[in-house]
């Protein structure tokens, strides 16, 4: 017999019921957006005014979060946001990002019936950053770093088809052109060769992994200069068919130039 709030053997909560509201974490975030007001900080007393909170609340939320790094007691006796605040928001920012692209690589995923990745070169490395995949379009498995394989990936060869000779030597002079499969390119000459590929189109054709081929399309910023690079993956036997959609690639590839853009 299901009980009443039951379905099955999951709880569900009953939508006409108000939600559980912890007070004490409504007054903490309430005093942390009164201490980010002040840019100059500002002693416990006036937070606690401010906050509408008494005073020994007060001094027991900020030594509190001054014990978890969200703020911190100056010498003057004034208190400011801590550390912690400024990682959080570093995240929050490159979550935003996520929010606002993963959406375009789920489009281009049900599109195409494949899964859907998008690459970064951050800090001198090629990073992944998001993948949009399902049941019916499986992600490759990404047992080697895609930072350390460059040279067998679709996305890493995408990056590398934009940059100098010198620098595709530096780069590669940090990377190894490790053999990850029969297919893998491990001549530096031969690999450069590859990369020259008069429609922007670059493909790891089982090179990464057994079973999978992939291709993808810069992804670059107003000025022309690549930031990254939008990546499928599929069974080799897709991937002509993928070929004949490059334009819905690219398509998806300016649209995340755009998202990029407007992301501040």
């Amino acid at each position: 017999m299901t009980e009443p709030g039951q379905r099955g053997s999951l709880w569900v909560m009953d939508e006409t019921r108000k939600p559980t509201l912890i007070a004490s974490v409504q007054r903490a975030l309430r005093l942390m957006e009164v201490v980010a007001a002040r840019p100059s900080g500002a002693p416990a007393k006036q937070l606690a005014r401010e906050a509408r909170l008494p005073l020994a609340t007060t001094y027991h939320l900020l030594r509190t979060l001054a014990h978890e790094g969200y703020a911190t007691r100056l010498p003057d006796g004034v208190w400011v946001l801590g550390e912690r605040v400024e990682a959080l928001h570093g995240q929050s920012r490159a979550q935003q990002l996520l929010a606002r692209i993963r959406p375009t690589l789920m489009d281009l995923r049900d599109e195409l019936g494949v899964a859907a990745y998008f690459s970064m070169h951050m800090d001198d490395e090629i990073r992944l950053i998001d993948i949009a995949d399902g049941p019916r379009a499986p992600r490759v498995d990404v047992w080697v770093g895609f930072e350390d394989a460059a040279h067998a990936t679709a996305i890493g060869k995408c990056v590398l088809s934009q940059f100098d000779e010198e620098r595709r030597r530096d780069y590669l002079a940090r990377h190894p052109l490790v053999d990850l499969t029969p297919h893998t390119i491990t001549d530096p000459g031969r690999l450069f060769r590859s990369l020259e590929s008069p429609g922007g189109l670059q493909y790891d054709r089982e090179e990464y992994a057994l079973g999978t081929a992939c291709a993808a399309v810069p992804v670059t910023d107003a000025t022309g200069t690549i930031v990254g690079a939008l990546a499928i993956s599929c069974r080799p036997a897709k991937l002509a068919r993928v070929e004949r959609s490059a334009h819905r690639m690219r398509a998806t590839a300016d649209e995340i130039q755009r998202t990029l853009t407007l992301t501040p």
